[in-house]
């Protein structure tokens, strides 16, 4: 999801392709790291980013070392930690992305090659031998991957380019398709809050069909990114529940008899609803046992194969070099990765009795904050939550039903309010000339102008500014991908002030959405009270604070830098059997950092809850101005 990098925000920007560096580029861009800490996760000026934590001291004794890889929008990242869960060191590598409207697409092989690169960089610099290396797991975007036969990349491209086989996650180019399956009112769109989105796969793939049936007649295999990852690495296709369930219609409840993980290798995918796969116009893929989108699933962390295959493990350039027969686990998306990285990151007062330990995750809800948020919380039962996705089941937590909201840009939004603003240029020379991320110059001059203006307190300046943050639609809970950003207030002004509480009240926007989808899961069976926040924008103050206030509920952050990453690295760990279950590897590897509470100045809390009821009507003024213009042109 995140690294370190110099973008605007810390969310993940489109990156341009990996290029070789000297040691004296790579120490120049220690130095640029330094100065815009906090930033987005990746550039494209720089390839690759390294950090390494204190603890990745050499020892003269054998230790067991997990390696997590996660391939974010913009970045392949590697990260390894010890048996404590303490990242010991981790690298980032760009990859290349084309964006053209509504469509975003990648290349798989790219992407191999910076995975390639970031893990023997992180190895390096954390001093891990290939042999420390005792399991490993992949975290990704949930993006669409083409393959022939051979494995090679089939286009998935208006261009022809046999490069660009992968449809990104916040592609939208599926709306209309989309929205005829919607039409149909299936009962397997229960499965997710009623309605698919554009982002899944069945829109995708049926865009697919209808417009490059070349493409589609040679695609043997479909996958999600990261069970491609997972396929490249140990040449078996099975997939995760995860990526099937949650992006696929896959129905994992299917499953439920198998009442123990251990039983869950090579599962017949007996979660298809082939009837559904016909109406909607996808029945040639029930062909051959569904061989083309997955055969058998298992639980995420399941040992897959043989383990890391000969060809994946040798030491040539795009190859990991590493030990043949490594553990590999079944995968995760991204943003389940982090939950997986972060949901038992708890202090010791907030623990539960070992008997009520199960109930208390309920009460979580994960931020997984980079270039668009995810909102992740799981159940013991399932609860069917319109406009939020699922109940999927054993999609993050096996045996537990997950359901899971988003917003499609925050990071990404922040980037474009401050990027598309006249000042700038200017505030990030500012920041640079300080040695201060942007966002740090951000918060000074709020401070300064909340001292100036004689203001209780910095969220008030924003009284006479309100955002709606739908600039890419919104995805829960009220899962109209036709929605628009809105903002209230915009004046003549250009100056850097007029950017701050542009920044600010964006961030206040995004925080009212996180509070809509809170208070939507509460009011259909969740019992939501405190949140755990990780990614990119966990690391930004302001924001977690705004949120903070907002929701009024404390937020967790992890002791650890990079819990998506340790979420894939916890998947390496339960397939080397160091754990007999997922959740008992995250209780062990979960480490609890810094807890942010709301606010406890009343007037913090009524100026939110104004500003809260603005924000739900400006998407009503929105719906009732789309059905006048709709029925002016009739």
């Amino acid at each position: 999801m995140s690294g370190k990098g110099r973008g605007w925000s810390d969310s993940a920007p489109l990156l341009a392709h990996q290029q070789s560096q000297s040691q004296k580029q790579h120490q120049q861009q220690q130095h640029n790291l330094r100065q815009f800490q906090g930033r987005s996760s990746s550039n494209s000026h720089s390839s690759v980013s390294l950090e390494m934590t204190s603890s990745a001291v050499p020892t003269a004794t054998a230790r067991s070392v997990f390696l997590g890889i996660d391939v974010g929008t913009g970045s392949a990242r590697a990260g390894l930690f010890d048996e404590d869960g303490k990242l010991l060191g981790s690298s980032s590598s760009s990859i290349q992305i084309w964006k053209d409207g509504d469509s975003v697409e990648q290349s798989s092989t790219d992407i191999w090659h910076a995975i390639s690169a970031a893990v023997k960089a992180a190895c390096s610099l954390a001093k891990v031998s290939k042999e420390e290396v005792k399991g490993m797991g992949f975290a990704a975007t949930c993006s669409l991957v083409a393959v022939d036969a051979d494995g090679s990349p089939v286009t998935v491209s208006w261009s022809g380019d046999s490069r660009r086989n992968i449809i990104v996650w916040m592609d939208h180019r599926a709306v209309e398709q989309a929205e005829r399956i919607n039409s149909r009112n299936s009962t397997v769109l229960q499965y997710c809050g009623g309605a698919l989105s554009p982002e899944m796969q069945p829109p995708k793939l049926l865009w697919v069909k209808e417009n490059l049936p070349e493409s589609w007649s040679m695609v043997f295999r479909w996958m999600d990114l990261s069970d491609w990852l997972s396929y490249r690495a140990t040449g078996d296709d099975t997939r995760s529940l995860c990526t099937t369930v949650c992006k696929w219609t896959y129905l994992g409840h299917a499953h439920m008899q198998l009442n123990n993980e251990k039983d869950s290798r090579d599962m017949e995918a007996c979660g298809w609803d082939d009837d559904f796969l016909e109406e909607i116009g996808l029945g040639d893929l029930v062909d051959g046992h569904h061989a083309k989108i997955g055969r058998s699933v298992a639980f995420p962390g399941h040992p897959l194969g043989s383990g890391l295959t000969p060809t994946a493990a040798k030491a040539r350039y795009f190859e990991l070099d590493l030990v043949a027969g490594i553990p590999v686990g079944t995968s995760l998306i991204d943003a389940h990765a982090g939950g997986v990285g972060v949901m038992e990151s708890v202090p010791v007062t907030y623990s539960e009795p070992k008997e009520c330990d199960g109930e208390a995750l309920c009460h979580r809800m994960v931020l997984v904050c980079g270039t668009s948020t995810c909102h992740m919380v799981v159940s013991r039962d399932k609860l069917f939550i319109p406009g939020v996705w699922g109940p999927y089941w054993s999609a993050m937590v096996p045996e537990y039903w997950l359901t899971e909201g988003g917003q499609s840009a925050t990071g990404a939004l922040l980037d474009h309010i401050i990027e598309s603003h006249l000042a700038a240029p200017y505030l990030a020379n500012h920041a640079a000339s300080q040695c201060i991320s942007l966002f740090e110059l951000l918060k000074k001059l709020l401070n300064i102008m909340m001292h100036d203006l004689k203001r209780p307190f910095v969220a008030s300046l924003t009284e006479d500014m309100h955002v709606l943050p739908d600039f890419h639609g919104n995805r829960s809970p009220n899962a109209d991908p036709k929605a628009k950003g809105m903002v209230c207030g915009l004046t003549l002004d250009t100056s850097q002030n007029q950017l701050a509480l542009q920044y600010l009240a964006t961030v206040q926007g995004i925080a009212y959405g996180t509070r809509h989808i809170v208070e939507h899961c509460n009011a259909n069976g969740h019992k939501i009270d405190t949140i755990l926040a990780c990614g990119g924008l966990a690391k930004n103050a302001l924001f977690i604070q705004e949120h903070a206030d907002i929701i009024g509920c404390p937020i967790i952050l992890p002791r650890e830098s990079e819990p998506v990453l340790l979420g894939a690295a916890i998947l390496g760990a339960v397939a080397a059997r160091k754990y007999s279950s997922l959740h008992e590897a995250m209780k062990a590897l979960n480490a609890a950092g810094q807890v942010i509470h709301p606010s406890k100045d009343p007037r913090v809390k009524k100026y939110h809850d104004a500003k809260y009821r603005i924000f739900r009507e400006l998407y009503e003024q929105q719906l009732s101005h789309r059905s006048l213009m709709a029925q002016a042109l009739a």
